[in-house]
């Protein structure tokens, strides 16, 4: 492909969320596609680029020079043939290019709950400038359409995929280190969320799992709830409140923030995955939870869907009903090695070089 290209982004490689690890896999697969690639970046630093996904000759980090990112991008944008915008906050950029440049092609990734609405009359107008919205869920693309009345032609979903580089680790043997970091013994049955806790964000479910060791514990008592990522003090305090009301102390192990590093070994470390959330854009955690061979629960509200292929790699519940996650948490553990998931199916639904495909093919009709 001979397109010239500019990714637009808030940050890559300085933070480790959803959307920043999309980035990356974005960035590595466009790098494949085009020779004349660009990427700017406004949060991180030009010696921030990880050059095992882009040469550091192609990348920009603008350092949170916003004024600095927004003149550079629009100069550079209108010689280029396709703008892509990482994230609905810098779609105005994109916009602005459109307007000066009509014939180059604007593309917007739509992550999740940023652009599920309300948005203002302006930036539903920049939606209709868009020549191609990339949805990572069909949850999201339906989303849209239904919410601000796009033709179903101007939205392709596009997958998100499992990083080329995450960690292969053979799941037979948990990490000792861990265990005795988190005073666990061989016979503990280990059910493992990794999230942000935050008193702002409560559609995770992790308190309803909480709910659900209240049932399991008298059946498994060797059953253990590790909560990986940081939290905030209000939403700790209400977590240990219902810990605390019912005594499930000696059954939940919260990690805190876990570096990069040590993310699969805590994957490893756990019998099976389950965060019954109620807004998640298509939820990555599900897709690296299962490369590492464990079991998955999700709900069936959101974008979990697609990362389950609908339930064909992992049981989805309702998060709303509680007996339904009891049951699907029961289930996989009277017979785990049911549910562990199809690592053929995984990764022709979720490899880097599918994305690639598919990334190929909108960009081939644009």
């Amino acid at each position: 492909m001979n397109k010239k290209i500019l990714f637009l982004t808030l940050r890559i490689f300085s933070a480790t969320g959803g959307i920043e690890k999309v980035c990356k896999v974005v960035s590595m697969a466009l790098n494949g596609l085009s020779k004349n690639l660009q990427v700017f970046s406004m949060y991180d630093k030009t010696g921030d680029a990880d050059e095992k996904y882009i040469e550091a000759a192609i990348f920009r980090g603008y350092n949170q020079q916003k004024i600095k990112f927004v003149w550079d991008a629009v100069m550079k944008g209108t010689k280029m043939d396709v703008i892509i915008v990482s994230h609905i906050n810098i779609l105005s950029i994109g916009y602005i290019i459109k307007l000066l440049s009509p014939k180059t092609k604007l593309v917007l990734y739509a992550h999740g709950i940023e652009v599920w609405g309300p948005l203002s009359i302006i930036r539903k107008k920049m939606l209709q400038k868009c020549d191609t919205i990339i949805a990572v869920s069909n949850f999201t693309k339906e989303k849209m359409i239904v919410q601000y009345k796009l033709a179903n032609e101007k939205l392709a979903v596009i997958n998100n995929c499992i990083d080329p580089y995450l960690p292969v680790i053979d799941h037979k043997e948990k990490d000792e280190s861990l265990k005795n970091r988190y005073h666990f013994s061989n016979n503990d049955i280990i059910l493992l969320t990794l999230t942000r806790l935050s008193s702002k964000e409560l559609y995770k479910g992790y308190d309803n799992v909480l709910i659900s060791l209240t049932h399991l514990k008298d059946r498994f008592p060797n059953v253990k709830y590790l909560i990986v990522g940081k939290y905030d003090i209000a939403e700790k305090n209400r977590l240990d409140k219902i810990i605390s009301d019912y005594s499930l102390q000696q059954y939940v192990v919260f990690s805190g923030y876990v570096h990069d590093e040590e993310l699969a070994k805590h994957y490893c470390l756990a019998d099976i995955y389950v965060m019954p959330s109620k807004k998640e854009g298509f939820g990555i955690v599900f897709v690296e939870a299962m490369h590492y061979g464990l079991p998955v629960i999700a709900g069936n509200k959101d974008g979990s869907k697609d990362a389950l292929l609908n339930g064909r790699l992992g049981i989805l519940v309702d998060p709303d009903n509680q007996e339904e996650i009891d049951a699907a948490v029961e289930k996989i553990i009277v017979n785990r090695q049911q549910y562990i998931p199809d690592r053929n199916l995984l990764a022709e639904a979720f490899s880097f070089s599918s994305y690639k495909e598919k990334l190929s093919s909108v960009f081939n009709q644009l």
